[in-house]
């Protein structure tokens, strides 16, 4: 999923109200289970009960601003795109493991196939991984990539190291040095509980994105950052809200696609293209 253009660019002021607007009110309806959209008056009124100023959203004469306008447009936006777009696509267990097994017979690859980092009965492959790897390896016109990184991410401007990233990442392209993608992958098919390592991983990529920024800021280098997540039960059953700050760190640009579930079937295959396209340009 790419962030929809009209809530892009928008300055940090306005994710400020939106945080603390969905912490107060919420982020999913309890009985319905499907995330929530605030009413007007509902943003309104709760600003004003945490203290805050409410010039912002409402004008001299009564009436709602077009700030307050912009946020209930996004907040019923992201209720709509996670309910009707994303919900379907998150997968289980089972259904990851068929779609794996399907492209990797279909692919022929010669990858190896990566296991999970659970033990026992729990450990099986890394399903959403497998299907990253074998998506970019036969998508990628048999140009290198980095799928398991043992590295930290850097970068260099005429030969000179410039910046370093504080944590390995998941995946690089096409290496570990001056890629022009990196991406993190957080695959919980296994996972019964949602705790506070699986929440790490969402603020794990906050963390590179705000580093990317800092980068493309300052140097000039550009990195195409995705965020690929998947298991319905740990991301929708126990972790809905998360997948509401998945939506804002996408539109505050922190990362420029965040692929759900089975939309890495759908999607990622035109998005190597690009790289591979972005590469012979270079060349």
């Amino acid at each position: 999923m790419q962030a929809n253009p009209r809530f892009q660019n928008l300055d940090k002021k306005f994710w400020a109200n939106v945080r603390t607007i969905s912490e107060s009110l919420g982020y999913t309806d309890k009985k319905s289970r499907q995330i929530k959209v605030y009413l007007l008056d509902e943003i309104i009124r709760v600003m004003s009960s945490q203290g805050f100023s409410t010039t912002h959203l409402v004008s001299p004469d009564g009436t709602p601003t077009q700030t307050a306008h912009m946020l209930h447009s996004y907040v019923q936006y992201r209720a709509e795109a996670l309910n009707t777009f994303v919900q379907p696509r998150l997968m289980d267990a089972e259904r990851a493991a068929q779609t794996f097994d399907e492209l990797r017979q279909k692919l022929n690859s010669t990858l190896p196939v990566p296991m999970n980092k659970q033990s026992g009965d729990k450990k099986r492959p890394a399903y959403l991984t497998g299907i990253v790897n074998l998506l970019i390896e036969a998508h990628a016109e048999g140009l290198p990539c980095d799928y398991d990184p043992r590295r930290l991410t850097s970068f260099t401007q005429a030969g000179e190291l410039s910046r370093t990233l504080a944590r390995r990442v998941d995946g690089c392209f096409p290496g570990c040095v001056n890629p022009i993608a990196i991406w993190e992958i957080k695959e919980y098919y296994h996972t019964t509980t949602f705790g506070s390592r699986v929440a790490d991983g969402v603020y794990e990529s906050l963390l590179d994105g705000l580093e990317l920024e800092e980068l493309r800021l300052n140097t000039g280098i550009g990195v195409h950052h995705l965020l690929i997540v998947d298991a319905y039960y740990t991301w929708w059953e126990l972790g809905r809200s998360y997948l509401c700050r998945m939506m804002d760190m996408l539109h505050m640009g922190y990362v420029d696609e965040v692929l759900f579930g089975f939309e890495v079937v759908e999607r990622l295959p035109i998005i190597v293209r690009d790289w591979v396209n972005i590469i012979k340009e270079r060349e």
